[in-house]
């Protein structure tokens, strides 16, 4: 198992100074997320001011964009880093694809299906100097002329990994992508009896091996120097929990621990806007269930017990910062 980091940043030109401290300090990868920021630009820096770390987008919005222009983004990143890059790949929900980016909102995992067949067929066409000649339900790829084509890069399989939650997008990432990105509100329980069903499930209808998808994770660690810090970075993840558990697409973790009532007044509270009181419905067993806490020198220890043999990369859900504190968990995790 890996340990990575993740950056939430203020402003994208952090980026390239975090990705040093977090090569310096030992991660195995750097992820750029995309809520603020574009991920793409926060990594081409990355590249710049890094040599050996991993560079990944979790996620980057695919619908928001053509495989194409995600083909030529993900192209280029490639080649700066020297074949460092891992694509990160999110529907998003219909919510904000229709409101937020005003597009048009299809069937999520069929069009990631495609859309992955797409990517792969675009990079083909310009390492092997094939025609491309994609057509589907969603996409239909037949034009690409030498002075739009790229040139071949000497690491040219690009790992896709998906993001999902529910058995249908976990069932492709097994099917079709590299790997899978594993939503932060999950368990224990939900990554062995859903998760993993699911990946095995479409490696098995697709011909592959499970073992040729990795499962990658951003988890609740609760971290401080002393159990005061711990417990308030505790009462932040339960506010955090509320808020993802009030909605309606994360529903299949909260049934599955016969939490269904639970997420009913979530979402009731969160339609009215009473954020403040969905905190109070996330209680102390239900945190024991999606947060591992322990000291910056314990933690990392603590999630390579939880997680060992059940996640192949793993990243705290808490924003990468750079302080020194963070190299702590590093060594313990190695340890």
């Amino acid at each position: 198992m890996k340990i990575d980091a993740e950056v939430a940043l203020g402003e994208p030109s952090e980026a390239g100074g975090l990705a040093k401290k977090a090569e310096e300090y030992g991660f195995d990868a750097f992820w750029a997320n995309e809520t603020k920021h574009d991920p793409f630009v926060q990594l081409a820096l990355a590249a710049a001011a890094t040599k050996r770390v991993g560079l990944g987008t979790s996620i980057a919005l695919a619908f928001t964009r053509s495989p194409t222009t995600m083909a030529y983004t993900s192209w280029d990143i490639q080649s700066v880093s020297r074949g460092r890059f891992m694509l990160g790949l999110g529907s998003q929900v219909k919510g904000h694809i229709e409101r937020r980016f005003g597009m048009k909102w299809e069937p999520p995992a069929p069009k990631m299906r495609e859309y992955v067949s797409a990517l792969r067929s675009v990079w083909k066409s310009w390492q092997e100097g094939s025609k491309l000649d994609f057509r589907g339900r969603f996409y239909t790829l037949d034009l690409m002329t030498p002075f739009f084509t790229p040139s071949p890069i000497g690491h040219p399989s690009i790992p896709i990994l998906i993001a999902g939650v529910n058995e249908a997008m976990c069932m492709l990432a097994g099917g079709v992508a590299d790997g899978l990105h594993v939503h932060p509100l999950h368990t224990l329980r939900y990554l062995r009896e859903v998760i993993e069903p699911a990946l095995s499930k479409g490696a098995a209808r697709s011909g592959r091996s499970r073992s040729e998808v990795q499962v990658v994770a951003s988890v609740f660690a609760a971290v401080g120097d002393n159990e005061h810090e711990i417990s308030a970075v505790k009462e932040a993840y339960r506010e955090q929990i509320a808020f993802y558990a009030s909605t309606r697409t994360y529903r299949r973790v909260m049934e599955l621990h016969h939490w269904e009532d639970v997420a009913e007044r979530l979402h009731a509270l969160s339609t009215k806007g009473e954020w403040r009181r969905m905190a109070s419905e996330v209680d102390d067993a239900m945190l024991e269930e999606f947060v591992v806490g322990g000291t910056w020198k314990e933690v990392g220890g603590e999630i390579e017990n939880k997680y060992q043999g059940l996640l192949d990369r793993v990243r705290v859900y808490l924003p990468f910062d750079g302080s020194p504190v963070w190299q702590n968990l590093v060594e313990g995790f190695r340890a």
